[in-house]
Parts: C-alpha cells; sequence; structure tokens
C-alpha cells in the first residue's frame, strides 16, 4: 500500500465552539462524524449539550467511545438523536467496558446487544441494522457502521506471538484497560469474537450493490498506518486487525471514519481517504489550536484536514 500522510494548515481563525449554528436551506444537510466523546468528563459533557446541526437534514456519524456508563450512552443517544436528522453509531472498548459502578453489569455480546437495544429505542442506525444511504450532496453512497474489535495482530517487529507482544507491552509498562474490563463473553477471547464479527461484517459489505460507494465507519483503524504516531507503540495491540487491510480498496470506500487513537487528521492510504474524528480527554483537545467539538464535515467533501495530530492513546 501507499501511504500518504496530509497535514493541511486552515488559513482561518479557529472554528467557534459548538453552538447553535444558522440553519442551512432544507435539501442542502451534512455528513458530519465526530468519536470519542468521553462525556464522564464535565467539559466534554458540556461540548456535547452544545453540539446541534447547521440544518435538519445533517446526520451525524459517531464512531464510538461516547462513554463507558450505560446511562451517559443513552444520555448522549438521546440528545444527538432528537437534533440530527440520522445518528449512525458504531461501539468503541469504552462502550464495551463493564466497570464495576455501572448498574448494567452485562458483559461482552450481551452488553452489546444491549446498547443496541437502546439505538432501535431511540432511531439510532448501529452495525446491526440496515446500512443506511445518503443522498445528500455527494451521494448515493452506503454509510456502513462497522463492529470489528481488534486481534492482537497489530505486534511490534519481531513479535510473532500474541504472547510475547503482550509481555513486551507489560514490561514498557503499556497495558490496555480493555484487558481488564471489556469481557468478550460467550467467546473465549477477545481475538475470538473479533475474528466472528469480521466474518459476519465481510460477508455483509460483499452484498451491498457494486455500483455504490460506502463510507466505512469503524471506532478502530481498518489499517495499521494510523498508528505510527503513537507515543507507545506497543499500544497498536489494541487498535485493529490485519484483516480489513485491504476493505478500504476491495470495498469501494469513498472514505473511512475512525477515532479510537485521539489523533485527529486525515491520512490518505492507496488512494483512500482515512479521516480520525476523535474529540478525546481534555488534557488533550486542550492543546489543540482549534476549537473541541466540532464535528468532522465528510460529505459534502472537502479539501481542509482535520486538526495537527497531538493525541497519545485511546
Amino acid at each position: 500500500m501507499a501511504y500518504e500522510i496530509r497535514s493541511i494548515p486552515r488559513d482561518v481563525a479557529p472554528a467557534p465552539a459548538p453552538g447553535p449554528a444558522p440553519r442551512r436551506a432544507p435539501g442542502r444537510g451534512k455528513l458530519v462524524a465526530v468519536s470519542d466523546l468521553h462525556v464522564r468528563y464535565d467539559e466534554n459533557r458540556d461540548i456535547v449539550e452544545r453540539l446541534h446541526p447547521e440544518s435538519d437534514d445533517d446526520w451525524l456519524l459517531i464512531a464510538g467511545d461516547i462513554g463507558e456508563y450505560s446511562a451517559d450512552i443513552r444520555w448522549a443517544l438521546t440528545l444527538l438523536s432528537s437534533r440530527f436528522a440520522k445518528v449512525v453509531w458504531v461501539p468503541g472498548n469504552h462502550e464495551l467496558w463493564t466497570p464495576g459502578e455501572d448498574p448494567v453489569q452485562l458483559r461482552g455480546v450481551a452488553r452489546y446487544e444491549h446498547l443496541v437495544g437502546i439505538c432501535r429505542e431511540l432511531g439510532v442506525v448501529t452495525p446491526e441494522d440496515p446500512y443506511p444511504v445518503w443522498e445528500g450532496e455527494g451521494g448515493p453512497v452506503v454509510i456502513a457502521p462497522l463492529f470489528l474489535l481488534y486481534d492482537y495482530s497489530f505486534r511490534m517487529p519481531g513479535l510473532a506471538t500474541k504472547d510475547a507482544a503482550l509481555a513486551a507491552a507489560e514490561e514498557a509498562g503499556v497495558v490496555c484497560t480493555d484487558e481488564f474490563f471489556l469481557h468478550p463473553d460467550p467467546y473465549p477471547t477477545r481475538e475470538a469474537w473479533c475474528r466472528a464479527r469480521v466474518t459476519a461484517t465481510e460477508a455483509k459489505l460483499a452484498a451491498v450493490p457494486e455500483e455504490l460507494p460506502i463510507i466505512l465507519i469503524n471506532h478502530w483503524p481498518l489499517v495499521r498506518e494510523p498508528t505510527r504516531p503513537l507515543w507507545h507503540p506497543e499500544f497498536a495491540l489494541w487498535c485493529g486487525t490485519e484483516a480489513s487491510a485491504d476493505w478500504p480498496r476491495r470495498f469501494r470506500a469513498t472514505t473511512v471514519v475512525y477515532g479510537h487513537l485521539h489523533i485527529p487528521r486525515l491520512l490518505i492510504c492507496d488512494g483512500v481517504p482515512h479521516q480520525e474524528v476523535s474529540l478525546g480527554y481534555p488534557r488533550e483537545w486542550r492543546r489543540r489550536s482549534t476549537a473541541p467539538g466540532r464535528p468532522v464535515q465528510i460529505l459534502p467533501a472537502t479539501a481542509t484536514a482535520v486538526p495537527d495530530p497531538t493525541g497519545t492513546h485511546a
């Protein structure tokens, strides 16, 4: 694959903080995306409360990690689905955690299905639903929310097995919280759950009519290249699977939308734009030059990249 990182500086003043924007004419909606809202932080919750569409026709893609607690996830999805014409959600690792303080103590697949149930109550599209088609400017294009997890295949050079990679990560002091809170039940391991998700999702994508392009949304990056800037490269273990490396080209992706890394930027990989759209933790977004929380416009397409990468990990 050929990779090119584009970081195009803005030549205008930073965007204002999120808030009600002037309404645009009907039929002129935008497709916008955000991820890693982490609403347990009060500052992030305030940003979400001020997040409004520019038009009644705007769609919002949420690429995971709204939060860890079921009540917080429901709160954010209820608010955003009441404002945007359509909301599309994929789970991140934080949504799949089972924190001891959460009254909802479901684990693994049962927890994911519980969250899908919340989305269906609210009319939010999930990876378990038929893929919607964006018919606005830049369409028609299929919007494909994915849930693939990871399988520890993003290993450091020279480490041939998961066990060796985990040992190296532990020695470096890098162990993802998923190892304690993200349970794969009823699968024996997270990578087994990942394999099942990859198989089912691949079949679903293959059924999309060939004449339709696709926007792929997944919490974890679909290719490994976005993990290269991580301050702790060992953390890439928890960031995706090599099984999806050829999906952007094979499934005619016009754009790949992802989060997880807290490194918002535009990456062109093998000719396909990969857009990281995370808000991240307050300590991260405070270092950026632009105001936090404005969703990234996916369609109509623009040439302007997202802010410079200053994130650390997920």
